[in-house]
């Protein structure tokens, strides 16, 4: 593994301890502040809003740079947003800190997974991009149960203090370990020709989502993570008011979970390069039918256990594929990558609001897997489609304007 694939993946895992760790730490910080429970909870609104909008926006704005360069100044931001948020006097700051280290998020992703796959052979290049969001897995893992004990014992700010080390060990670790110009030559296009990447105007960077195929996969990993995530973010109500199980218990079945995504993330990646397209379809017809079995079965406490673990495995087996596969499409387009990351939130937005209007039409706490089943449905054709039309030569860089 080159060394430069494990400071990347450092780097993920400190930006997912950010993500996730506030979720066990919003009691103290709202007392810390005197905010309200709902105004604390703008901490994780605003920080998903401005990954989407980060993504894009500094991908867009650093276009014709280094993407070594990028990435060290994007983990830069990184820590200085987590700076903020550790010493922040008042809820504004504390509000702006997480804002910036948002912003780094999705460009972070976008342009990490281009140099991944650029330190390893091209047959390998789905598994190094899981290598790099295995940081991001295992974070989900551990973000909260980390969050919640460094606060408890040493106080809300420490865990923010805890990632911003995290965040200055990945930067020394990507200017060190990445060669420099990695990245800069593009991957292999479908017709199986590499290049050197040209300085790309912001007018290159757009003409990539001319391609159908980069619009087709954009909507299968939006849909896809709908799915997931709509299911997810009302799976404690499950747990709890269908299956039986206690609120104590919602912590290790949420680890449960974490663990079904980091297996997921490493066995998607070496399937999908052997067969990429059939590896992906696959991988979201498993989601689908995980979460129609789950609504069915929530009642029972062992298959919970065993169906959200399998929520997780087959909901992050499709990730290093889709992003291998918009990059190959888009011809090595960072905007193309980091718009994956932006489509991704778009679909947990979507997700979750559709779970909820279930919930609230009375359907009951499983309404939201049922919900997410039909939602991945939806991608599985998308995904099938996609596949289809990139068997035809004709069609592989067929454009849609």
């Amino acid at each position: 593994m080159p060394s430069g694939l494990v400071a990347l993946a450092l780097g993920g895992f400190g930006i997912g301890l950010t993500e996730f760790l506030i979720a066990g730490l919003l009691p103290q910080v709202a007392s810390s502040f005197a905010v309200s429970e709902a105004a604390a909870g703008w901490l994780i609104s605003w920080y998903a809003l401005s990954v989407a909008v980060g993504a894009i926006a500094l991908t867009a704005a650093t276009a014709r740079l280094p993407r070594k360069t990028v990435l060290v100044g994007l983990v830069a931001l990184f820590v200085v947003g987590n700076l903020l948020s550790a010493v922040a006097p008042s809820y504004p700051v504390m509000l702006l800190g997480r804002i910036v280290a948002a912003l780094c998020h999705g460009s972070f992703f976008g342009i990490g997974s281009l140099v991944a796959r650029s330190l390893v052979a091209p047959e390998k290049k789905s598994r190094a991009v899981a290598v790099m969001f295995a940081g991001l897995t295992l974070a989900n893992v551990l973000g909260v149960p980390f969050g919640a004990l460094v606060g408890e014992r040493w106080g809300w700010r420490a865990a923010f203090w805890a990632v911003t080390a995290i965040g200055v060990l990945a930067l020394a670790g990507i200017a060190a370990l990445v060669p420099d110009g990695a990245g800069e030559t593009r991957p292999p296009t479908v017709t199986g020709h590499s290049h050197p990447a040209p300085a790309d105007s912001l007018r290159a960077q757009f003409r990539a989502f001319r391609s159908w195929q980069v619009w087709l996969t954009l909507t299968a990993t939006a849909l896809s993570y709908g799915g997931m995530f709509g299911a997810f973010s009302y799976i404690a109500y499950t747990f709890t008011e269908v299956g039986g199980f206690s609120p104590s218990d919602v912590a290790w079945l949420l680890m449960v979970y974490g663990v079904g995504l980091v297996v997921g993330n490493l066995v998607g990646g070496r399937a999908a390069d052997h067969d990429r397209d059939r590896a992906l379809v696959l991988a979201l017809l498993g989601l689908a039918v995980t979460l129609a079995v789950f609504g069915l079965l929530a009642g029972s406490a062992t298959a919970s256990v065993i169906l959200v673990f399998l929520m997780g495995l087959f909901g992050f087996a499709s990730v290093p594929g889709m992003i291998t596969r918009v990059t190959d499409f888009a011809h090595g387009a960072a905007l193309a990558a980091s718009a994956n990351v932006s489509a991704s939130n778009i679909g947990n937005a979507l997700g979750a609001w559709l779970g909820g209007l279930a919930i609230t039409a009375g359907l009951g706490y499983t309404a939201p897997l049922y919900v997410g089943a039909g939602i991945v449905l939806i991608s599985v054709i998308v995904m099938a489609v996609a596949a289809r039309q990139a068997k035809s030569p004709a069609r592989q860089t067929g454009h849609c304007l």
